[in-house]
């Protein structure tokens, strides 16, 4: 048996709560904190309206001034990111932060429009629905920008990968993201997958979708032109998601408060994929003036938000709303978050044209309302005044709070906590058996249990996809234009200083799209938080902003927009677990004038040079080593030298261009040794390298130099007869580079190895020269086994 969860309580629970009656009961008591308000919050609305609000109102506001929707807590901090950009970094930015998704001219009158979301905690309540709706959300963002969706990425972070719960909750998003990404026929790229006990009640599902379209096309949320018509058009409107994403998300979960866990909301990819076409269809028949989607906070949101960047009001008549439930009270249509949903802003002399394409697709229609030249949001329930409000005091407009931050107690004695005490691997042997344990770890293992239920090559534009370490898009079936995408974070390295962690995130995100031989072009960014009323989580929060916003401004690429999450914590305020790991998840997006040419992460063909580029220091604090091997976290981040990295991309771009480098793969968690495993299991081609050099170049041992996590390294394989030119490329930018080696066929083991199998062929193996040989094989069979073991 069910119980259907409980709807946010209303003034008077029916229609009858007017304008007019809230004028006349000033001290009728309202549930506003029933609603997510805080009793100054409530009083700021009434001084606003001079009155107390509506019912309706009252709605409207409590999730339009929710942090999921408001950004009460980050707005202040998140203003650097505009400050910040300067005017050679707006060169290719055509619409940057405060529309539905950034836009970025990617030449030959093409643009691209993407951004990274997150649906955290709804996918905790009810993962498949709660990951769905997710990508269903990000994907209605990119189609209101006036693009065509043509691929989305996942950052999925989950508890502990053997407790009892993580399983429920991976299997659900996994389908989840795979069931309504598959059925829209757009590829899943990349992304990421990370296991860890912080994120156990609160585990993180960051959706992000990437769009194309041309310069003209570009279309913005706001309703002008007084007489236009307020068009609905998609899924009918029902129960489903009340306060949902917009309530979920902005406080943390309380047992004791079931109003705090409303129902989630549930998607349709194929409606969605319907009003993907007809969007389209619409935006090339110039019929649309104005479009927003309806996500978190639903009508409230689009019109107000609508109403608010328009130069006018706007009226609308909410009983033309299309209903799933007739029952529901005018409240919960405004604050419903039933999916698959638009509003559009359309002149009269175009609503036929508008009405005759949305009935080709069989997408149900109403027109709601008009712009009106009043300079407020009105909104009537059968004849009845039930919204009179600035719209800008809605959706603009709302607290904005300077929380208290402080640096916690705890970071010191975590950041003393180094890495320097932990028991090393002494001999050959116990460092093979090292890697081996890494490999199958469930951060450093194939994530193939998770990418093959996704399709990641539908519409035939797919280049380059995971494992590689971004995913490559064709834009131009002509030219060969594309684009390269690249999401990563590290919630370790933030844990141990979030500045750093941060930039960490960015250099890293950077660097992979690097890898591919693109020029690396604007940001989003989706930062997940603890509480940001708590001291410890909002110092996180604001010192991940300010390092993100510090090191693009250094590597000049802009953050076209995103998303805070916050509220991600269940436990007790001021210890050291309180909250999960801070999680800056970033996105980079590059250019490629033909993705033909784009590089792939593994080696395809034996006897090229391998080379080392960028610097190695002994960084083993937060490491994977220390994670896997001793499950410590403790001491300072890797050095970030953000200069190093643009010397770099600027190598791996030259490179690439010029037929330089056959494969490339950036160094980051698991260090060089993960990188030489992978890059052989890439194509089953193995590696023979030596470390002699390395390690007296740059003052290592053998084991610092297999598993340190330094930045701003990559490892690149180099046809004999372009080693020259490499060196010299390299030598001429500042990058060091060291051949360690080369791609092999197979190997004869040596050290390390049985010594009954010393003899043997083994075929493509890993073999570093003194001290271990592994088998592709071998490494094989550890990489993949780990996944299916615990949910296969």
């Amino acid at each position: 048996m069910t119980t259907a969860p409980a709807r946010p309580a209303s003034t008077s629970d029916n229609r009858s709560d007017t304008v007019e009656n809230a004028a006349a009961t000033p001290e009728l008591a309202q549930p506003f904190a029933e609603l997510g308000l805080k009793p100054d919050e409530y009083q700021r609305i009434r001084d606003i309206l001079e009155r107390r609000p509506t019912a309706a109102e009252l709605a409207m506001y409590s999730v339009m001034w929710s942090e999921h929707c408001s950004y009460k807590s980050s707005k202040n901090h998140l203003r650097q990111f505009g400050d910040k950009t300067t005017d050679a970094m707006k060169e290719h930015l055509l619409v940057g932060i405060g529309e539905n998704a950034g836009v970025v001219d990617i030449g030959d009158g093409w643009a691209v429009t993407f951004k990274v979301e997150s649906h955290n905690h709804p996918s905790y309540v009810e993962p498949y629905q709660g990951a769905a709706t997710g990508v269903g959300g990000i994907v209605r963002d990119i189609i209101s920008m006036g693009a065509r969706p043509v691929a989305v990425m996942d950052q999925l972070r989950f508890g502990a990968v053997d407790h009892p719960d993580t399983a429920r909750v991976v299997h659900g998003v996994v389908a989840g993201v795979g069931g309504y990404g598959n059925s829209l026929g757009l590829p899943n790229i990349g992304g990421e997958l990370v296991f860890d006990a912080s994120y156990q009640g609160n585990p993180l599902v960051n959706a992000l979708c990437l769009g194309v379209l041309r310069h003209e096309d570009i279309h913005l949320a706001n309703a002008s032109g007084t007489g236009n018509k307020i068009v609905l058009f998609g899924a009918r409107t029902g129960g489903d998601g009340i306060g949902g994403a917009s309530i979920l998300a902005s406080e943390t979960f309380d047992d004791t408060k079931p109003s705090k866990r409303p129902s989630v909301q549930v998607g349709d990819p194929f409606m969605e994929k319907v009003l993907i076409e007809c969007c389209l269809e619409l935006y090339a028949a110039r019929v649309v003036e104005g479009i927003q989607d309806l996500g978190a906070a639903g009508i409230s949101c689009a019109t107000s938000e609508l109403a608010s960047n328009g130069d006018g009001g706007m009226h609308v008549d909410l009983e033309h709303v299309l209903l799933r439930d007739p029952t529901l009270t005018a409240g919960e249509i405004l604050m419903s978050e039933s999916q698959e949903r638009m509003m559009a802003v359309v002149r009269p002399d175009q609503l036929d044209a508008f009405l005759a394409i949305t009935g080709k697709w069989d997408v149900e229609t109403a027109v709601i309302g008009e712009v009106t030249g009043t300079g407020r949001l009105t909104i009537d329930h059968h004849g009845e005044r039930i919204v009179d409000v600035d719209p800008k005091t809605v959706a603009h407009d709302g607290p904005v709070y300077d929380r208290p931050y402080a640096r916690p107690a705890w970071q010191d004695g975590l950041n003393a906590d180094t890495a320097a005490s932990l028991a090393r691997p002494a001999s050959p042997a116990e460092i093979r058996g090292t890697v081996l344990e890494l490999l199958a770890s469930p951060n450093l293992a194939s994530k193939a249990w998770v990418t093959n239920q996704y399709d990641r090559f539908v519409q035939g534009n797919t280049a380059l996809a995971q494992p590689d370490d971004s995913g490559v898009i064709r834009v131009d079936e002509t030219t060969g234009l594309g684009v390269a995408l690249a999401t990563d974070a590290s919630g370790r390295y933030a844990k141990l200083d979030p500045y750093t962690g941060a930039q960490l995130a960015l250099a890293e995100a950077y660097r992979n799209v690097a890898t591919t031989g693109a020029r690396p072009l604007a940001v989003t960014d989706c930062l997940n938080f603890g509480s940001p009323e708590h001291p410890d989580s909002m110092w996180q929060l604001v010192e991940a902003i300010r390092g993100l916003a510090d090191a693009c401004q250094t590597l000049e690429v802009p953050v076209t927009g995103g998303n805070v999450s916050l509220y991600n914590g269940t436990g007790e305020p001021g210890l050291i677990d309180s909250a999960i790991h801070p999680t800056p998840v970033v996105g980079v997006l590059g250019v490629l004038d033909d993705v033909a040419d784009a590089t792939p992460s593994g080696w395809t063909t034996p006897g090229q040079a391998v080379y080392l580029l960028g610097t190695t220091r002994p960084e083993l604090d937060g490491s994977a080593w220390a994670d896997v091997v001793h499950d410590h976290l403790g001491g300072v981040p890797p050095v970030v030298d953000l200069a190093a990295e643009r010397r770099l991309a600027g190598v791996l771009q030259n490179a690439s261009r010029d037929d330089l480098v056959d494969a490339a793969h950036d160094l980051s968690e698991g260090g060089l040794v993960q990188a030489l495993v992978e890059s052989s299991l890439r194509y089953g081609v193995g590696v023979q390298v030596s470390l002699d050099e390395l390690c007296a170049r740059d003052g290592l041992t053998p084991f610092e130099a297999l598993f340190s996590e330094s930045t701003a390294r990559v490892l690149v394989a180099v046809p004999r007869s372009e080693e020259v030119r490499l060196v010299d490329l390299c030598t001429a930018r500042g990058v060091p580079a060291l051949r360690i080696g080369e791609t092999a066929e197979s190997c004869t083991p040596g050290a390390g190895a049985p010594t009954d199998d010393a003899d043997h062929d083994h075929g493509p193996a890993v073999e570093v020269a003194g001290v271990f040989t592994l088998p592709l094989a071998e490494a094989r069979e550890a990489h993949e086994a780990t996944l299916p073991h615990y949910f296969g």
